[in-house]
């Protein structure tokens, strides 16, 4: 029983338990190293992989295409000059471009200095915008004198001052052809036909004038062309005749113009503006016709026939 009972094999047994408690952490302590490296070795892994991923190169190549879509987001903003340039017609495009030049004069400058030479076919467009405003302008039913005046006289006073603008451009020497300066003057004179004759004398002034004007224009070709062609150029294209018949149709109004035509003609005896028939008996005609019939310098015939 003594030996049953005795406390020192537990002892012996405890004392080996413990040791073998003591001694098992070897392994546990290979154990952790083990998983300590390979928990290393994934990291490693882990650091290398993103950057080879091609899904994480498109994540990051989307992520930086949000930022820019985000930075660039859609905002109010004016029209670039070429867009807004489309915008405009042609009277608002003139009053921005006029603008601009009289606060920049030098810009205005330079302007006239690129600006094509306007034809006359254009300035006569021009010219019929502003007859058409006047027409229009003039109102409807019966109505007084002074009242249609006054109704009217903004948009006559504009077609007078652009034909008193556009004609000293189709005059020499600023225009050397005598033709277009005849063709400008032949469509500004009907324009002037067309002015409205008034009653009162106070308002007759303002077509008085500018037949005036325009017959000192006609004046200055006339004369002009009898220096260039000697008359030719003007007897040859009719114009004697056209500008007869503004004469008559002015009331006689065109009496300078037609004094130069007629000194302009004189030697060569065209159109009735010279004051020679060709028809008359016994003549040989003007010596322009000779020349153009091929029989000036022929022999005279002396006596009876």
């Amino acid at each position: 029983m003594n030996v049953l009972l005795s406390p020192q094999p537990p002892t012996a047994f405890a004392h080996q338990h413990d040791f073998n408690r003591r001694s098992s952490p070897r392994p546990m302590a290979s154990y952790s190293a083990n998983r300590k490296r390979k928990a290393e070795d994934d990291g490693d892994e882990m650091s290398v992989s993103p950057t080879s991923s091609p899904a994480i190169q498109s994540r990051q190549l989307a992520s930086r295409q949000a930022k820019k879509l985000r930075s660039n987001e859609l905002t109010g903003r004016p029209l670039s000059l070429p867009r807004l340039l489309e915008t405009l017609d042609v009277t608002q495009l003139r009053t921005v471009l006029q603008t601009i030049c009289e606060r920049q004069p030098e810009i205005g400058e330079e302007v006239v200095k690129s600006a094509p030479r306007p034809t006359v076919g254009c300035a006569l467009q021009v010219l019929k915008e502003y007859q058409d405003r006047l027409r229009e302008a003039f109102p409807y039913g019966e109505s007084s004198s002074d009242y249609t005046y006054y109704r009217v006289k903004q948009p006559l006073m504009a077609l007078i001052d652009a034909l008193a603008d556009f004609t000293p451009q189709y005059l020499p020497p600023t225009e050397p052809s005598v033709n277009l300066s005849l063709q400008f003057l032949d469509g500004a004179t009907k324009i002037v036909h067309s002015l409205p004759e008034w009653e009162s004398q106070s308002h007759r002034h303002h077509k008085e004038n500018t037949y005036d004007e325009i017959s000192k224009a006609w004046a200055l070709v006339t004369n002009e062309a009898s220096k260039k062609g000697a008359g030719f150029i003007l007897h040859s294209g009719g114009w004697d005749q056209v500008l007869a018949k503004h004469n008559q149709q002015s009331g006689g109004r065109l009496g300078a113009a037609m004094s130069s035509m007629s000194a302009s003609l004189t030697w060569v005896g065209g159109g009735q503006s010279s004051g020679v028939s060709n028809n008359m008996p016994g003549s040989q005609g003007s010596i322009l016709d000779q020349l153009m019939a091929g029989n000036f310098g022929s022999p005279v015939r002396v006596g009876p026939r």
